[in-house]
């Protein structure tokens, strides 16, 4: 389907997937997985928190969009399958929203497929494919989304494994492009200019463990900015996790490294 090297299940190399199900208190992963998640939690400990705080801000950001009017979604890097993902939290505000996930690792696959189940009324499929390769990502998501409509275009926590020699800026406009008007786009990504040294350092340990295709790269919130160049930035602009719209129950922690958005296509 795509011309990168997709990762194999093999314990000599942290793949991000698995490792964010560490963080996440899920059971799907190997010995390798867990090291590197353990280690770079210590070095951060925000980690874990971040994690789930990203995990709140994808369902807020979901209901938005559905209470919005929007009924198709496809979510690239959905990473092993949680509690409250993507086609869940859309169902439930519209039962008949269909929904793609893209992820490059095999063990991703066996369980979406078991689990990613939709409800009678929407659909969910599954696509094995890298983020890099855009046309092979909508080509099949094509023959369950319907592209001359307006589309939620997921790419949380995925663009930092975009190295900026691969232009993610452009990945990003080239998915878009092709998107409907009316289509946005939900984005969360690593800060460096949040926490930095405990950021580098758990970065580093993580680099040193994943697969060359897998390694993270944090960045600024002016480099986050850039993805959103040309669309329409919904307020409150681009954010920490829990500034984004939060619920009651939501408390504000501005020392979560990760910046987060959402954006409208006009």
């Amino acid at each position: 389907m795509n011309e990168y090297p997709l990762p194999t299940p093999h314990p000599a190399n942290a793949h991000p997937a698995r490792v964010y199900n560490v963080w996440l208190g899920g059971k799907d992963h190997y010995p390798v997985d867990q090291e590197a998640a353990d280690l770079a939690a210590r070095a951060n400990p925000t980690i874990v928190p971040s994690v789930r705080a990203n995990r709140a801000f994808l369902g807020r950001a979901v209901r938005h969009l559905a209470t919005a009017g929007i009924r198709q979604f496809l979510d690239i890097g959905t990473g092993i399958p949680a509690a409250e993902n993507t086609h869940e939290v859309a169902q439930q505000a519209a039962p008949e929203s269909r929904v793609v996930y893209v992820d490059n690792d095999p063990i991703v696959l066996t369980h979406a497929r078991a689990l990613l189940v939709s409800g009678p009324e929407g659909q969910t499929d599954y696509v094995q494919a890298d983020a890099r390769d855009v046309d092979a990502i909508l080509d099949a998501a094509s023959r369950t989304l319907d592209l001359s409509r307006p589309v939620g275009l997921m790419l949380v926590a995925i663009l930092q494994y975009i190295k900026d020699a691969e232009d993610p800026w452009d990945i990003t406009r080239r998915l878009l492009d092709r998107l409907a008007p009316g289509s946005y786009l939900v984005l969360s990504h690593p800060a460096v200019d949040v926490t930095t040294p405990e950021v580098a350092e758990s970065m580093r340990i993580y680099n040193e463990r994943a697969a060359s295709n897998a390694s993270a790269t944090p960045r600024t919130r002016k480099e986050v900015e850039r993805f959103c160049e040309g669309l329409e930035l919904l307020e409150p602009g681009v954010v920490t996790l829990t500034r984004w719209r939060p619920g009651p129950s939501d408390v504000p922690d501005d020392a979560l490294p990760m910046w987060c958005a959402v954006a409208r296509k006009g």
